[in-house]
């Protein structure tokens, strides 16, 4: 049977970690085999043979930490990864459905459809009660090349199946869950450290399509997300890596025109901008990626 490892990080998140690898841990396998490969900066208090922790003292944020779980499944080898934040739950069918999609053709990167955990949307009285653990957050991403900016396709909508039988292609998938093949990560290797956290999965997905995989979400396979579980909307945070991280992926993939765009804009950003965004742009004419000034 194929093996996949369930690649999930924590960071100083233990409860809501825990929810999540439970919920993992009551998946249908008959078809498979899994491990959960935990990254972890801290003990948690759960214990099950299903379960693999890789303990780090630094921060080596999103793409450094799952790409210590990779190098662990390449290592074992495993037949497929299961990247999943540690902030989602999970149907117990999800991941057979998707095995299923992946075993005919490996070479793509596939997605569930994902929804806000119920109380977690964007706008939370925009719904009736019966709506709720409906509402799509994902069904895959679209890059908007103009200004360099990805967006959840069908996000805030209630889910009726109208999306199901038009599916758009999507130009990302999320790192909130994602299956491929350890073929990927031979092709075009692992997620780029530079990143650190915000647009590392955008840039996996944009060198998969280079190199041939197609991304695709297969809507019977659902998942729900705690929205903002593990970061904060409009934080400094997302101030400093975001801002930074749009200049290192706009002049390695952007049109020209976007290019010149981009720039003009970060030039606005360092006079006029927030503090983060400021240090964001600084940090990324320096060469000054992974964890660079965040603290």
């Amino acid at each position: 049977m194929p093996k996949i490892a369930i690649i999930i990080l924590n960071w100083n998140q233990p409860q809501l970690t825990i929810s999540t690898i439970e919920s993992f841990l009551k998946i249908e396998h008959k078809l498979f085999e899994y491990q959960i490969i935990l990254v972890t900066n801290q003990q948690l208090k759960i214990e099950n043979c299903k379960l693999k922790i890789i303990q780090y003292s630094a921060n080596l944020g999103y793409s450094g930490g799952n790409n210590l779980g990779i190098k662990y499944a390449l290592k074992n080898n495993f037949d497929y990864v299961l990247v999943a934040n540690n902030d989602i739950r999970v149907n117990p069918n999800f991941l057979q459905i998707l095995i299923n999609e992946i075993k005919i053709n490996p070479k793509q990167i596939l997605a569930p459809k994902i929804y806000f955990e119920k109380g977690y949307e964007f706008h939370k009285n925009r719904y009736k009660s019966s709506e709720l653990g409906k509402v799509i957050w994902a069904m895959g991403g679209k890059i908007d090349w103009g200004n360099v900016y990805g967006s959840n396709i069908a996000i805030d909508n209630v889910d009726h199946g109208q999306f199901d039988n038009n599916l758009q292609t999507p130009d990302f998938i999320s790192g909130c869950c994602l299956l491929t093949s350890m073929e990927l990560f031979k092709d075009v290797g692992l997620f780029d450290k530079k990143y650190y956290l915000y647009l590392e999965d955008i840039d996996l997905s944009v060198r998969a399509s280079k190199s041939g995989y197609t991304l695709k979400i297969i809507p019977n396979s659902i998942i729900w997300h705690i929205n903002s579980g593990t970061a904060i909307a409009a934080s400094n945070i997302q101030d400093y890596f975001i801002t930074r991280n749009r200049l290192l992926f706009a002049y390695k993939y952007a049109p020209l025109k976007t290019k010149l765009a981009i720039f003009r804009e970060s030039i606005k950003h360092l006079l006029f901008g927030r503090p983060w965004q400021k240090i964001g742009v600084r940090d990324y004419y320096l060469s000054k990626f992974g964890q660079g000034s965040w603290v």
